[in-house]
Parts: C-alpha cells; sequence; structure tokens
C-alpha cells in the first residue's frame, strides 16, 4: 500500500488572513473556501496543500510541527516575508544557524532556510 503527504492542516483564528498570508509566501493560491476551511496550493491536483481550519483559541505554545522554506536567497526571502506580516522570532536556534526563524501571523513558527538542492542538502 502506498500513501503520500496530502496536506498540512494548520488550526486558525483568522482564516482567510492566514491563508492571503500563505499564498504571498508560496506564491499558491486558494482552491477552496467556506466559513470552517480553506484549503491553498499552487494547483488543484499537486500536493501536498495545506489546510487552514478555524479554532476559537489563539495559539499560546511553540509548534511541534513547523514550515521550513528553501529559497535561492534566503535574505532576500526573509525581508520579503517579513513585508508581508511576518516576524522574527527566538526559539533558542543561536547566532550561528544557517537558517531564520519567522513566525506567521497567527504566530506560527517556520524557518527559511539556505539554499538547498535535496532533502540530503
Amino acid at each position: 500500500m502506498a500513501v503520500s503527504l496530502y496536506q498540512l492542516v494548520i488550526d486558525a483564528h483568522d482564516l482567510p488572513g492566514l491563508a492571503r498570508f500563505w499564498c504571498q509566501v508560496l506564491d499558491w493560491r486558494v482552491l477552496f473556501e467556506d466559513d470552517d476551511e480553506i484549503v491553498i496550493g499552487s494547483d488543484a491536483h499537486a500536493l501536498p496543500g495545506i489546510c487552514f481550519v478555524r479554532v476559537g483559541d489563539r495559539k499560546t505554545v511553540k509548534n511541534r510541527l513547523h514550515i521550513d522554506l528553501t529559497p535561492d536567497d534566503r535574505a532576500a526571502e526573509v525581508e520579503r516575508i517579513l513585508a508581508l506580516g511576518a516576524r522574527r522570532v527566538d526559539v533558542g536556534q543561536g547566532e550561528d544557524v544557517t537558517w531564520t526563524v519567522l513566525a506567521d501571523p497567527e504566530g506560527n513558527e517556520f524557518c527559511v532556510l539556505r539554499p538547498k538542492k535535496s532533502l540530503l542538502d
């Protein structure tokens, strides 16, 4: 039996706002939207996607799972994402690491890595 990663599900207080942020970060689009769920992706047939589901409470602790992004130019991409509404966060990463930790508008941490060519890079 084969299995594939289908989508990441992110709890959200402001579904449209968070979906818009991630669409801009990833250059994706909204594929499905209703009052309790928004699905984004590069295409309806390109896996995985991200699904935002409505929750009443706000995030209060560090994520147990986070997204890693790998751009062509880390410094330029960090500045672009900050301009979209992200903020820098310190999760204990130190100063000499090869990634930058940011948080989306609802506080979900994610990392912008150095450019990578493979999962073993």
